[in-house]
């Protein structure tokens, strides 16, 4: 008959069972960001966090374990729902049916990593290029974009009134494959920067 987990002290205990069937480095820990209900955080003999949750109280022989990701904002972690049959049953359907699942989520993690640092890179290339022809420009690193801007606000020798100042803002695209380019100033000021822009090596 299944375990019906009712309080936390009942829950940890349940928990640190199920860790130590899971492994003899395994560790426990809170988790109190999960705020649905019981919940406990178990560290694997390879690091890999796992949530052990109750999510529905009125049930509360039906647990739900999941496996940590390092971005789960961008991967979804995978999860099973077992049953408190027994500390040695939820530890064998981790190891059977969650472990498989976070496995492939982590290999596709790695890989999503792995473009992004490789977009960024390309994108840093081409933004460094671009400022470089713009002496005083700053960039600044949107999502998946950045932002390189220039300003300059000439007064000649002699002049009054308000001054005008000439602007140029250009945004290279996610992986660099695209520079959009904005400019509005004087043709004595303006020329020069998109002149220089078109000699930038594209290498």
């Amino acid at each position: 008959m299944a375990e019906e987990l009712k309080t936390q002290q009942q829950f940890d205990a349940f928990a640190n069972a199920v860790a130590a069937a899971l492994g003899t480095h395994c560790r426990t820990a809170p988790l109190p960001e999960y705020a649905r209900g019981l919940a406990r955080l178990i560290v694997d003999d390879e690091d890999r966090a796992l949530r052990l949750c109750q999510p529905d109280a009125h049930r509360p022989q039906r647990l739900q374990v999941f496996a940590g990701l390092p971005n789960e904002e961008q991967v979804a972690a995978p999860s099973i729902q077992v049953s408190t049959i027994s500390a040695a049953h939820v530890a064998r359907d981790i190891k059977r049916r969650l472990y498989p699942l976070h496995a492939q989520a982590m290999e596709q993690a790695a890989r999503l990593t792995a473009y992004q640092q490789a977009e960024a890179r390309a994108r840093r290339a081409v933004a460094a290029a671009v400022a470089a022809a713009l002496p005083g420009a700053r960039i600044e690193e949107e999502h998946r974009r950045t932002r390189i801007t220039w300003q300059h606000t000439p007064r000649p020798a002699g002049e009054h009134g308000p001054a005008q100042t000439d602007n140029l803002s250009a945004t290279v695209g996610p992986s660099g494959e695209w520079v959009q380019v904005d400019a509005c100033g004087r043709p004595d000021s303006m020329i020069p920067m998109l002149t220089a822009l078109t000699q930038v090596p594209w290498e």
